[in-house]
């Protein structure tokens, strides 16, 4: 039910500046936002969510912290500070909601990072702040569904998230709020009354200071000034092994008759743990075709089932599975499932930088082929540094182009010598 929207002529907070009146102000029903650290948006979209709650709208706000939720509670209570005290809206300070008696016109604000943390409410207009660090679900198992009854309008907000702080990030796929940006870029040239992009940077806020954002800059690494201040999506990470062109450069629609076909799995050892990757590659002549990337998340028993169909499948000549991880349950899960498939079983006694080296190599040099696109393969080959979490699908490419392109000839001790 449509609530009747209540009149009251109250001015929002703050000095706005010129990006924070257009997106506050703006119509489309998905917007899209892009801005540095201390760029205004969080300020801005308060203010937005007021504007829309004293429309007679139903508003929630969601960020994976309190402390982020708190940044736009503030706002919204100083803005309607005034009513509140003379009792034209109730507030629950507890539970961060302001609503008028009697209707279902209401403002709220939680914290959430995954569909389960975001569920049990419905919005007629849905804020996801900081949504580079939510789990994709958010959206699209909950998110977009809580917005039928009315058809809502939503808004999402982020900063290019770190490449190396990723303890509080519960993205799987790190580059999610990237993408939807691109996609709604594309969407925005067919359909600027439903999609709006915005984009700017720390600068463009006037009301900081100048001088402390020169003098913080200055401390800044070129990487983390880009993706914080400048909020420019990187999407290839300065001293990765492999980069967005040499893959591209070098990628094919359909591959030749092959010699050799192995499907190469990095295993997980529990059903709610890190992806197995599962890598397809096959090689012909001194050239390497990387053909399916089928990596999952389940039990042993669920990517063993894959990685044996995968084997029939593409009519392989081999699976090849990292033992360190699972031991010799490895191997025997594998036969589990199909007792005939031939199983090599491979140990990482070098680290994943060195194992790779010699792989992104053979990229350099042009001789392995994409057949078609991998994102998220190419994210993490693009992405990923030492220390950063586990690369599945990298460590099974790299299996299985090892064992392809540079097994039994390669000497690795006169490599890493």
């Amino acid at each position: 039910m449509k609530t009747k929207p209540i009149e009251i002529k109250m001015k929002l907070s703050g000095r706005k500046h010129k990006i924070q009146q257009e997106f506050i102000h703006c119509k489309a029903k998905r917007i899209i936002i892009r801005a540095g650290r201390r760029g205004g948006k969080t300020v801005g979209v308060a203010n937005r969510a007021v504007k829309r709650f004293l429309a007679g709208r139903r508003v929630l706000y969601a960020a994976p912290t309190a402390d982020q939720v708190g940044s736009f509670w503030t706002t919204v209570t100083r803005i309607l500070a005034e009513p509140i005290r003379q009792e034209v809206f109730y507030k629950n300070e507890a539970d961060h909601y302001i609503g008028l008696i009697g209707t279902e016109q209401r403002i709220k604000a939680k914290t959430a990072w995954n569909a389960d943390s975001l569920r049990g409410d419905y919005a007629d207009d849905l804020i996801l702040d900081e949504f580079q660090l939510m789990n994709e679900d958010i959206w699209d198992a909950v998110g977009a569904p809580m917005l039928l009854d009315n058809n809502g309008d939503a808004i999402f907000i982020y900063t290019p998230p770190s490449i190396h702080s990723r303890s509080v990030n519960k993205a799987k796929d790190r580059q999610h709020a990237a993408k939807l940006f691109r996609l709604f870029q594309n969407e925005e040239k067919k359909d600027p009354t439903r999609y709006r992009t915005f984009h700017f940077s720390s600068k463009e806020n006037p009301y900081i200071s100048k001088e402390a954002l020169a003098d913080v800059s200055r401390d800044m690494t070129p990487l983390a000034y880009r993706l914080e201040i400048l909020a420019e999506d990187v999407n290839e990470t300065p001293g990765a092994l492999w980069t967005r062109k040499t893959i591209e450069d070098a990628r094919v629609l359909n591959a030749p008759a092959l010699d050799r076909i192995v499907v190469a799995v990095d295993p997980s050892v529990t059903s709610t743990g890190d992806d197995a990757g599962i890598i397809v590659a096959g090689q012909y002549n001194d050239h390497g075709y990387v053909l399916a990337d089928l990596t999952v998340q389940g039990s042993p028993l669920t990517w063993a089932e894959v990685a044996v169909k995968a084997y029939h499948e593409y009519e392989a000549n081999k699976i090849i599975a990292e033992k360190n991880n699972g031991g010799e349950m490895v191997e025997l899960v594998i036969r589990q499932v199909d007792p005939d498939v031939p199983v090599t079983l491979v140990t990482a006694t070098r680290d994943k930088h060195t194992r790779a080296e010699p792989v992104a190599a053979q990229y350099e040099q042009g001789r392995i082929h994409h057949v078609n696109s991998f994102s998220a393969l190419e994210d993490e080959m693009c992405l990923w540094l030492p220390g950063d979490p586990s690369p599945n699908r990298m460590d099974a490419l790299v299996w299985a182009l090892t064992d392809l392109m540079l097994e039994p000839s390669f000497d690795w001790e006169k490599f890493v010598g």
